[in-house]
């Protein structure tokens, strides 16, 4: 998701945010990867879409016979071997025929998108790794007369109009995020807080969105400073080295709260100030707040060292996604761009979305 590499990470191992990143931190912790809509949106489906017109009649026609390239992360990356499971099933069991150019890498993404659409199939379904990078592709795609179903994250503005999809709600997952950081400060009775955050690809629209929305909250609390936000490329391993970094910088009695954009990314803070003897949830540890779910960080919660999380799983969004596919070469005509609500996660709440959240 993304063509600003961060340091030290060759462009093949970069990432994808929730797709980035099947890599183990420990032994002994398994890591799971990890646009708000219009004001007058209604509701697509029971499962929570909203989408920017009504929706439309079910598809009529049988889609059997048509072909859709896939272009996502590979399949030994946790959170994209859950999508790409899940969308190929879905899609399968309507006679689709799914064709996937699976890569981590942005650069590879950009070649790959050429290549599918030099293949003429019926629809492209892209989580984009470079927001800028893929503008041109998905201009040529129109050109092709190749539509483009953008999943996840949003595409560049510029391009837009020529794009449908169906995106995850990620300004909302950043205000999530900060709202479960603030009552989690306030209820340790901090009025002041020294916060760190571990972000993912800032290359991708869909990071700078959470954090902007992050920021925003977060701004409304002046006691509460961000002191400083990475780019960990979506990746776990980085996202250790970075906390290690971050805790040695400011000194690990300096920092009060920490924000990992995804589950995959605040699972390494916890274990990188446990590694610096900080204690970690409590009345008076360093508060851990995550972005969207995996089965690592439903764990966490319940053990007590991740205070809140929220939803965005990758089988939620493939069996949307599909959904979309099937209704589109239909003929249906589905709205143009649907969202996916999210909800927030705590402990009060945490075994009302653990199956959902546990897929990856």
């Amino acid at each position: 998701m993304g063509h600003k590499l961060g340091r030290g990470v060759p462009a093949r191992a970069a990432g994808s945010a929730r797709l980035l990143a099947g890599a183990v931190v420990t032994a002994t912790v398994a890591l799971s990867l990890a646009a708000c809509g219009s004001s007058d949106e209604k509701d697509a489906s029971a499962s929570g879409v909203s989408s920017d017109a009504a929706g439309k009649p079910a598809a009529a026609k049988s889609v059997s016979g048509k072909t859709v390239v896939l272009l996502a992360g590979e399949n030994s990356n946790t959170w994209a071997g859950a999508f790409n499971r899940r969308f190929e099933q879905q899609l399968g069991a309507k006679g689709v025929k799914v064709k996937p150019l699976l890569t981590l890498s942005p650069t590879e993404q950009v070649q790959q998108f050429r290549e599918a659409i030099a293949q003429k199939p019926d629809a492209i379904a892209v989580e984009l790794l470079d927001t800028k990078a893929t503008i041109l592709p998905i201009q040529q795609a129109k050109q092709a007369g190749v539509p483009v179903i953008a999943f996840d994250g949003p595409p560049d503005p510029s391009v837009r109009d020529d794009v449908r999809t169906v995106e995850s709600n990620n300004a909302q997952l950043g205000q999530l995020a900060a709202e479960n950081l603030v009552e989690g400060l306030k209820a340790q009775g901090k009025e002041k807080a020294n916060i760190i955050a571990i972000g993912g690809l800032k290359a991708m629209l869909l990071t700078q969105q959470r954090t902007e929305a992050f920021n925003k909250v977060m701004a409304q609390h002046p006691g509460f400073k961000v002191l400083e936000t990475t780019d960990s490329q979506w990746n776990p391993t980085v996202a250790l080295q970075q906390a290690q970094q971050l805790f040695a910088k400011y000194g690990k009695d300096k920092i009060d709260a920490a924000y990992g954009m995804s589950d995959y990314l605040a699972i390494p803070i916890i274990q990188a100030a446990k590694r610096a003897g900080i204690k970690v949830g409590g009345k008076d540890g360093l508060l851990v707040v995550s972005g969207n779910c995996f089965k690592s960080g439903i764990a966490a919660i319940r053990a007590g060292e991740l205070y809140g999380t929220n939803t965005e799983d990758p089988e939620t969004i493939a069996t949307q996604t599909a959904k979309y596919l099937v209704d589109l070469l239909g003929d249906a005509d589905p709205p143009q761009h649907t969202t996916v609500k999210e909800e927030r996660i705590t402990k009060a709440n945490v075994d009302q979305f653990a199956a959902q959240c546990s897929k990856a």
